[in-house]
C-alpha cells in the first residue's frame, strides 16, 4: 500500500519522530511512504529510509495556507495514496478539505492520531475526523470522548507512541571519552547525586515544583545536584529567568545545572540517580519517562495522562499525586538509598508493537475498502451491455 502523512514541518518533536518511525517501518515492510511536510532537520533521515518527503507550506496558517488546497488535491489525485494520515491539527484542515473534495470513491482511507490534549473548541475537531482516530494513550482516548462525544468510539485505537529498547538497552552506560568530556564541561557534579527534570523549559513541565524539590533535598547526607534538560524556545526566555531568580531565593546556586537542549539525553539520562516527570497538566505521553524506564532508572512522576499509565504499568512505586512535592521528596530519599528497578519494557509500549499496531489500523481500512468494492452488483454474465462500447 502507499501511505502518504502529512506533518506541519519535521523538526525534532514526538509528532515528528513518530512520523519518521512508521515512514521507516512501512519501508521496511515492503509498503511505500510519502510525507508532506516544511521540511526540517529530520528529512535527511527520512529519506534515507526510503521515504519520499514532498516541500509544501503546509505550516503556514490563515488564508494564504488555503491556496495549498487545489495542490494538495492533484497530489492526492496523482499519487493515489491508499491511506491518508493526518498528525496535526492545521495541515489536517488542509489534507481535510482536499480530501472532502474528491468523489467518495476516489478518495484513500483516513486516518487521524491525537497526539495532546488540544484545547477543546472546533478547530481542534479535525483531529477525530478520521475514519480511524488513533490515542497516543487511554487518557487522550478519554478525553476524546468526554470532549467530542459525536466521536464513535468504535473508530479510536489506543496505541501508545513506543520506544526501541535497542535504542534505550537497560543498563546502559556511556562510553569512557563521554564520560571524561562530561566531566571536562561539569567538574563541579562529580561526586553528586543527580536527580534530573528532562522537558523543554515552559511552566507546564514542573520546573518549579522540581526546585522546590530540590530545597527540601538540600542538606542531606547525600550532595545532590540538580539537572535541567531541555532549552527554552522562543519566547520563553522570561520565564527562564524567573526560574534562574527561584534558583537564587530557594538558596540552590551551585545545585542547579541548565543544560539546555542536548543530543546525548540518553546518556544523560543513564547516569542520573532519579529521572523526574512533574508536569501540572496531563501529558498525552510523556516518552522521556518511557526513555528513563527503558535505561532502568527510576522515575518519579506525577499520577496523571500518559506518564502515569506508564507509572502503573512499569514502575508504580514512582507515582505521586499531582502537585505531592513533599511526597515526590520522601521517595527520592528512598529511592538514593535504594533505588528499585523498574520492569522491562513490553508491548504496547515498545517501538514495534507501535508500529506494528498503526500498520494494522491500514490495514484493516484498505481491507473494508476491498470489501466494500466486491460487494458492487457485476452485471450479469447474459446482459446486453457492450463492456467494448461503455
Amino acid at each position: 500500500m502507499k501511505v502518504l502523512q502529512l506533518v506541519p514541518a519535521l523538526n525534532e518533536g514526538g509528532v515528528e519522530r513518530g512520523t519518521l518511525e512508521i515512514g521507516r517501518y512501512l519501508v521496511e515492510q515492503g509498503h511505500e511512504a510519502l510525507v508532506i511536510s516544511h521540511g526540517g532537520r529530520l528529512v535527511p533521515a527520512l529519506e534515507a529510509a526510503g521515504v519520499r518527503h514532498l516541500t509544501l507550506p503546509v505550516h503556514r496558517k490563515g488564508p494564504g495556507g488555503l491556496l495549498l488546497l487545489p495542490r494538495l488535491r492533484r497530489l492526492l489525485r496523482t499519487e493515489k495514496p491508499d491511506i491518508l494520515h493526518l498528525r496535526s491539527r492545521w495541515p489536517a484542515w488542509l489534507g481535510w478539505l482536499a480530501w472532502r473534495s474528491l468523489p467518495a470513491p476516489q478518495r484513500p482511507r483516513l486516518v487521524t492520531t491525537v497526539h495532546g490534549f488540544y484545547t477543546v473548541n472546533p478547530y481542534s475537531a479535525i483531529m477525530t475526523r478520521g475514519e480511524r482516530v488513533i490515542a497516543v494513550s487511554q487518557s487522550i482516548r478519554d478525553y476524546i470522548l468526554q470532549h467530542y462525544p459525536r466521536t464513535d468510539p468504535a473508530r479510536i485505537r489506543v496505541i501508545p507512541r513506543g520506544i526501541s529498547p535497542a535504542e534505550f538497552p537497560r543498563g546502559y552506560q556511556p562510553d569512557a571519552a563521554w564520560r571524561e568530556q562530561w566531566q571536562r564541561d561539569f567538574p563541579n557534579l562529580v561526586g553528586r547525586r543527580l536527580l534530573t527534570l528532562p522537558g523543554r523549559v515552559t511552566r507546564l513541565k514542573g520546573h518549579e515544583d522540581f526546585l522546590q524539590l530540590l530545597a527540601r533535598l538540600r542538606g542531606e547526607t547525600a550532595p545532590v545536584a540538580g539537572l535541567i534538560l531541555g532549552g527554552a524556545s522562543p519566547g520563553k526566555e522570561k520565564y527562564l529567568r524567573c526560574l534562574h531568580a527561584l534558583v537564587a531565593r530557594l538558596g540552590l546556586e551551585g545545585s542547579v545545572f541548565f543544560l539546555g537542549h542536548r543530543s546525548d539525553v540518553r546518556e544523560i539520562l543513564a547516569i542520573s540517580d532519579v529521572v523526574f516527570s512533574l508536569s501540572n497538566r496531563p501529558e498525552s505521553f510523556g516518552r522521556t519517562a518511557l526513555e528513563a524506564l527503558a535505561l532502568g532508572r527510576p522515575v518519579i512522576g506525577y499520577d496523571h495522562g500518559g506518564v502515569g499509565e506508564q507509572l502503573r504499568a512499569l514502575f508504580p512505586e514512582g507515582a505521586v499525586p499531582p502537585g505531592d512535592i513533599e511526597t515526590a521528596a520522601q521517595l527520592t530519599r528512598k529511592f538514593l538509598l535504594a533505588p528499585p528497578e523498574p520492569r522491562p519494557i513490553v508491548p504496547p509500549f515498545t517501538l514495534e508493537a507501535m508500529c506494528r499496531s498503526t500498520l494494522a489500523v491500514y490495514e484493516e481500512l484498505t481491507r473494508e475498502r476491498g470489501a466494500r468494492r466486491s460487494e458492487v452488483p457485476r452485471p450479469p454474465a447474459e446482459s446486453p451491455v457492450d463492456p467494448q462500447r461503455h
